[in-house]
């Protein structure tokens, strides 16, 4: 029989818990590399400026991706580990819009013209807090100062407690079609203890709306790790959510780091699920989602086989970045609003945090700019390794010497040892120089990311996420 150079995508994720005993710790996710810990203020404005240039030199033909970032939020979901602004003070919109609208302008008067917009996506926060005439005035305003492609990616996420028809009708006309809508639980007093009462059929009526309305894709967010959490009480939500037949599914485990994120002392630890009953949570899920034909991209992606992103994965045209897995690997990512983070080929910037500061800055004339990185060559060389280990579950040394003239075994002689570790434990198997990641593997990817960072563990009192 022919080998199937596709077979580890279809594979089910394997959950072996010794293993996972075995690597348990913490580590980054690799949205970016750097990572956002290393991103600095010297890093200002002006390098910004500069960076603008040098890709509008350098990069003329790089299409461009766009994200604007939307904090508000009527009430404050206890587990959430975005950046928010939560009031029902409505009217507190309208200046941010206007500088919203200030920063598009200076950012946009600064691209070379002729580049295309192939992806857009709103973030948040709760995008969908806007009033459907302040939907259509800021796209409007998007679609005034840039050129956009015409089969371009346009996506929104969508919280269904705000999330009437008038406000989707106000998004499709505007030309979104995508939609990714947060459920998390559909247990209603696990919906009472984070604070985020959602009932499912309202869940149903905004996604069946969204089908209704021609959205392309249409995908939800769940959480696993929540208080009170089991297989037995998760196990509905997922049944619902296998009906509803979702494009795409992310089963996000809860990072609870009330060190970063304050709010979260109001989620009681006590009930919360233990690592070993998460594990439990997390492989009904994938078994389900397997059952009901959905292939496991990566980290705590799912999509249907036909959807371009499992399409993309197959061809090996998959990218990272900070809004997880995306077809668009090409592009620059120009990103607005408060705490939004930018990425150029060879840079990351991030906004202010504060909308005061926001404010301020753009009042002044100047481009709100709080930190960054520029990046190397060795960081480029790097971050690449990551990338496509991270998006093809395999990695190819002749691949990197190729396209960046090393000897990849002495220039990762470090990692490459490691890597000898894992064959050992049947997390890769090796055949030629290739490494390819099994499906026990495919959890602990982030371990095996991990040794490819020369950054980590350079910068004190660094604290992530456990990697499962």
């Amino acid at each position: 029989m022919p080998h199937d150079p596709h077979s580890r995508f279809r594979a089910p994720v394997v959950v072996d818990r010794r293993l996972i005993a075995k690597y348990d710790k913490a580590g980054p996710r690799y949205t970016s590399y750097p990572t956002a810990p290393h991103f600095s203020e010297r890093f200002d404005a002006a390098a910004y400026r500069a960076e603008i240039a040098r890709s509008n030199r350098e990069e003329s033909g790089r299409p461009l991706s766009l994200y604007f970032h939307l904090p508000f939020c009527d009430t404050l979901c206890y587990y959430c580990g975005c950046n928010v602004v939560v009031t029902q003070k409505r009217e507190k919109v309208i200046p941010y819009l206007a500088q919203i609208k200030h920063e598009i302008a200076a950012v946009a008067a600064m691209i070379a013209p002729g580049r295309k917009v192939t992806q857009l996506h709103w973030g948040g926060g709760t995008p969908t807090y806007l009033a459907p005439d302040q939907i259509r005035d800021l796209m409007a305003f998007v679609h005034a100062h840039f050129d956009f492609a015409d089969d371009v990616e346009a996506g929104v996420e969508l919280d269904p407690r705000e999330c009437d028809r008038e406000r989707l009708v106000a998004l499709r006309e505007s030309g979104f079609n995508r939609a990714s809508m947060g459920i998390q639980d559909f247990d209603s007093e696990i919906q009472v203890l984070v604070n985020r009462v959602q009932p499912v059929d309202m869940t149903r009526r905004v996604f069946d709306t969204c089908r209704e309305l021609g959205f392309h894709s249409v995908n939800v967010d769940l959480i696993y790790g929540l208080p009170l959490q089991t297989v037995a009480r998760f196990t509905p939500t997922v049944d619902e959510v296998i009906d509803m037949a979702p494009d795409r599914i992310a089963t996000f485990n809860y990072a609870h780091v009330p060190w970063l994120k304050k709010h979260q002392v109001l989620i009681p630890e006590d009930l919360l699920p233990t690592p070993a009953q998460k594990l439990d949570i997390f492989e009904m899920v994938s078994n389900r989602f397997a059952d009901a034909g959905y292939v496991f991209i990566g980290m705590d992606h799912f999509a249907k086989p036909d959807d371009e992103i499992a399409r993309a994965q197959r061809e090996g045209t998959l990218y990272r970045n900070f809004q997880g897995y995306t077809t668009h690997a090409g592009c620059d990512l120009y990103a607005f609003g408060i705490t939004a983070i930018g990425q150029l080929r060879r840079s990351y910037t991030q906004n202010v945090k504060k909308l005061s500061d926001y404010y301020a800055a753009l009042d002044n004339g100047e481009l709100p700019v709080e930190r960054g990185i520029l990046l190397t060559d060795e960081d480029l060389l790097r971050r690449e390794v990551i990338t496509r280990l991270m998006c093809d579950f395999a990695l190819d040394p002749a691949m990197f010497e190729t396209r960046y003239g090393i000897d990849f075994d002495t220039h990762f002689a470090h990692a490459l040892a490691e890597f000898d570790g894992f064959a050992a434990d049947g997390l890769v198997t090796k055949d030629g120089r290739k490494f390819t990641v099994t499906p026990a593997g495919r959890l602990l990817i982030r371990n095996m990311a991990m040794p490819f960072d020369a950054y980590l563990g350079t910068k004190p009192n660094q604290r992530f996420s456990r990697t499962v």
